[in-house]
């Protein structure tokens, strides 16, 4: 038998492994922890065993998931969200269940007409298993909607709303599976007995609970101590599971509570930063157990039920939640979108799916099959997504006409625009922008996909338009091709790449500036054509630095010196100035200017190499090349100017005139 320790290595191994793979293959990581507990469980390789010790260490991860749902428990956003939380996502559980149930019965029948046998699940396993279907990947689905910056579209508050109910209804669930297993005419008084327990538990937890803990984690964070602070979080947190489990209920309702009353506290987000270890780690081994339970011979025995499971269950809940989305009054598209996104089965599924199994409400021969079919639909799911707009495309002619209508707005307002700043993103950034470049009385065209902030910035009067900035139609007709510049105000990479794809693909004479939070992904960006890239970091360090040197005596000339030559070192574009009509001051004449010259057909050096113009004999040097295509080259000697280039000069006044006419007349 192997040790304590050895079984430990084991886990944390396969755990590597899997996540590992799943990261190269961008698939999240929980599917990995499923896939390397299949591998490693007694239905495999048998390298372990689902032991009591590492099945009750397995089971604090669903306690700590718990905890930080409870974290993410806002009473104002519920309340600004309440119709799509309490109407739509109660309306998708509910009707799931009962679907689930109903359809029991009907597949009973059947069954028994056909194949002469008594159907094995009852309803109350079918109710069991309908609220496991009724839960979809909130990991999958809300990650893959922040990358394609969809959280504040029409589709997006809908499938975040029914996720958090979701979320939440997991919590009166934990107390309905087990109050089923008894049966009989026990079962309305346990399960009454049972709310009324956590009604109890809530409400004086919740009453006075929010006092008290904010309270005492004041007292703990006057200590200083880190550590302290940790363990006191556990302890709570422990605390409150151990006491809602000897109430009767679970470990997970004490953990939620939990969550909900730190999340009212100040210290909320230190409380997020310091368990998540924990909470990733034990959450990872309780999905290595729950692969571990799934036996491989028994889905390909099934593999009619497997292939059943896989697409009837996903069909029916992506139409359904489509019909509900309509009769909450969304347009066919959204409802459809919506639908799409929330088929798949989800973590919670999981936790319930156990639950049943472990009260003998879902017998062995489903258990396999039913978890095969909900991996392979979150499986499914990033692809699903990834197809969504082809298929609606396809089954709705009225999202075709929706979206054209908006490009139609889009281009309305940008017809009679020229030379403008397509600003994608109108949050902070991209308002600061806009009100610069009003004051330069340079247009601009923004592109954002907050809804209510479109809403009120063009009530406002400024030239704000709903558009996803990432996609080619609507660059396209914020006058793309007219544009002087596009600015990528908000730090998403992998958007960001698709504009600048967009960009070098149809209008490759247009500069793009993206804003990063690092420098992480610089020359990813560079490389993908960026000509400029601003790192938040390095322009918070720069202006830290700046105030700190004048705190401590340092001359503000010399900081404001510093601080221009870091920026000169980083920044290629900003290195001296663009001269304009208002810089001819005294003081000004004798500093360095940039001018970017543009060779047009015809231009006497095209052909020839820097180093044959000589220009810094005129005392002028090359900072950068801007091809025709858009990318940005570095100036050296060798490189061969082309039609099209645009040279970066910097220079005084005098110097760069002499070199202008060199470029221009020989």
């Amino acid at each position: 038998m192997a040790s304590t320790l050895e079984v430990a290595l084991l886990y944390l191994l396969a755990a590597v492994l899997g996540v590992v793979a799943c990261r190269l293959a961008r698939l999240p990581a929980m599917l990995g922890y499923l896939i390397v507990g299949v591998v490693i469980g007694p239905n495999a390789l048998a390298l372990a065993r689902d032991s009591a010790g590492v099945h009750y260490l397995a089971e604090f991860g669903v306690v700590f998931l718990m905890f930080v749902i409870g974290l993410e428990f806002n009473l104002p956003k519920l309340r600004s969200m309440k119709r799509l939380v309490f109407g739509l996502g109660m309306g998708q559980v509910v009707l799931t269940i009962l679907g689930a149930a109903i359809g029991n019965v009907g597949l009973a029948w059947l069954y028994a007409l056909v194949f002469e046998r008594v159907w094995e699940l009852s309803w109350q396993g079918a109710v069991a298993l309908g609220s496991a279907m009724a839960m979809s990947s909130t990991a999958i689905v809300a990650k893959m909607m922040a990358e394609r910056l969809e959280l504040e579209s029409e589709h997006g508050r809908r499938v975040m709303g029914v996720l958090l109910f979701q979320d939440l209804a997991v919590v009166p669930l934990l107390v309905l599976i087990p109050s089923l297993a008894l049966g009989g005419g026990d079962l309305w008084k346990t399960l009454a007995l049972a709310l009324g327990k956590a009604t109890v538990l809530l409400g004086l937890l919740l009453w006075g609970g929010q006092k008290l803990m904010r309270w005492w984690l004041t007292l703990v964070a006057r200590r200083r101590s880190e550590e302290l602070f940790v363990l006191n979080v556990l302890l709570v947190t422990l605390s409150l599971a151990w006491l809602t489990e000897h109430a009767g209920l679970s470990l997970a309702l004490g953990a939620f509570v939990a969550g909900m009353l730190i999340a009212e506290t100040e210290y909320k987000h230190q409380v997020e930063t310091d368990i998540r270890p924990f909470h990733d780690v034990l959450l990872g081994l309780f999905f290595i157990t729950i692969g571990m339970k799934l036996d491989w011979r028994a889905v390909l025995a099934e593999w009619h039920l497997v292939l059943l499971l896989s697409t009837l269950p996903v069909l029916a809940k992506a139409g359904m939640i489509a019909l509900l989305s309509r009769a909450f009054g969304a347009a066919p598209g959204v409802a459809l979108r919506t639908g799409l996104y929330l088929a798949q089965a989800g973590e919670f599924g999981f936790v319930l799916l156990t639950l049943g199994a472990e009260h003998a409400l879902v017998g062995e021969r489903w258990i396999s099959p039913v978890l095969a079919s909900m991996v392979i639909s979150m499986l499914a799911t990033p692809f699903i997504i990834l197809a969504s707009n082809w298929i609606v495309m396809k089954l709705s002619a009225t999202d075709w006409l929706m979206q054209s209508v908006q490009l139609t707005s889009i281009a309305r307002k940008s017809i009679r625009t020229e030379a403008h700043v397509i600003i994608c993103g109108y949050g902070r950034s991209g308002q600061n922008l806009a009100r610069m470049l009003d004051k330069e009385r340079i247009p601009y065209m923004a592109l954002d996909l907050d809804p209510d902030r479109v809403r009120q910035a063009a009530a406002a009067g400024q030239s704000v338009v709903f558009g996803d900035a990432a996609r080619l139609p609507s660059l396209v007709a914020a006058g793309l091709a007219r544009a002087s510049a596009v600015v990528v105000t908000y730090h998403d990479t992998p958007s960001a790449l698709k504009v600048l794809q967009h960009v070098r693909e149809h209008a490759g004479h247009v500069p793009v500036v993206v804003r990063t939070i690092d420098d992480t992904d610089l020359e990813k960006l560079r490389a993908a054509g960026a000509t400029e890239v601003v790192p938040e970091a390095i322009e918070g360090s720069l202006m830290l630095a700046s105030h700190a040197l004048a705190l401590v005596g340092v001359p503000v000339r010399r900081v404001i010196r510093l601080t221009r030559d870091a920026r000169d070192a980083r920044y290629g574009l900003l290195r001296g100035y663009f001269h304009g009509a208002d810089d001819d001051t005294t003081d000004e004449i004798q500093q360095e200017r940039l001018l970017s010259v543009a060779l047009p057909p015809g231009a006497p050096h095209l052909g020839s190499r820097l180093a044959e113009l000589a220009l810094h004999a005129v005392g002028v040097s090359v900072l950068s090349v801007r091809r025709a295509s858009g990318q940005v080259l570095e100036a050296g000697d060798a490189l061969v100017l082309e039609s099209g280039d645009v040279l970066v000069l910097s220079g005084q006044p005098e110097p760069l005139a002499l070199a202008e006419a060199k470029l221009l007349k020989g």
